[in-house]
């Protein structure tokens, strides 16, 4: 009976997400991006920590994430249309809580397949192949050198434990601040330079976190 009410509690919420209007604002508000992967991974796997690091280190938000993984991971062990809509409901909440601590809004999540920026696609791909030649010829020259810069820095965290959420946190920081200045690379960065991932002081920062499920 409990799950049953879990799962007519997560259809129903992710089932106002779906009327929500839908207009992807950054590469992490669509199914492809990495937020939505890593929610995604965390499901699978049972380890929230795969999405803590995408939320600021804030209490209220760490509760209010574990309370939806909670919910969406319990009924993620179901077949069909119940593993969809539990997979949707906290990909929705990980997404709309980062953008939140952004300081940018959340209209929903665009879904698995919708056009991203080429900018973005080439920020991906200077990623995977380690230098910055990707984004020549889409950014403004006089951008290269700090991109790169950035880029040098993200590459440098890359690879972390996945419970050390502060190597996490560290990493999405840089991957954010490279990733908004090469999207936004024609507009101001005032708006797009807000990402505190790490900046933030917390009791829980300071050490690997531990929210398993058991399989």
């Amino acid at each position: 009976m409990e799950l049953l009410i879990i799962v007519l509690v997560i259809g129903l919420t992710a089932g106002a997400l779906l009327l929500m209007p839908k207009k992807a604002s950054a590469h992490c508000d669509t199914m492809d991006g990495p937020t939505a992967v890593d929610g995604i991974k965390a499901l699978e796997t049972g380890n929230i920590n795969y999405a803590l690091k995408w939320i600021q280190p804030k209490a209220e938000d760490e509760a209010e994430l574990q309370e939806c993984f909670d919910l969406a991971y319990k009924v993620y062990q179901l077949d069909g249309d119940a593993k969809e809509v539990a997979k949707r409901y906290f990909v929705d909440a990980l997404v709309r809580i980062h953008r939140a601590g952004e300081g940018a809004p959340h209209v929903g999540v665009k879904p698995h397949g919708i056009p991203i920026d080429e900018k973005v696609v080439a920020a991906d791909k200077c990623i995977e192949v380690g230098d910055i030649t990707p984004l020549k010829g889409l950014v403004p020259d006089e951008l290269l050198p700090e991109l790169e810069k950035r880029l040098e820095k993200t590459l440098a965290l890359k690879h972390y434990d996945v419970d050390d959420v502060t190597a996490g946190r560290a990493y999405v920081e840089a991957y954010v601040n490279f990733f908004h200045l090469a999207e936004n690379s024609g507009h101001s960065e005032h708006e797009h330079d807000k990402h505190g991932h790490g900046q933030h002081e917390h009791s829980h920062d300071n050490h690997k976190h531990g929210h398993h499920h058991e399989h």
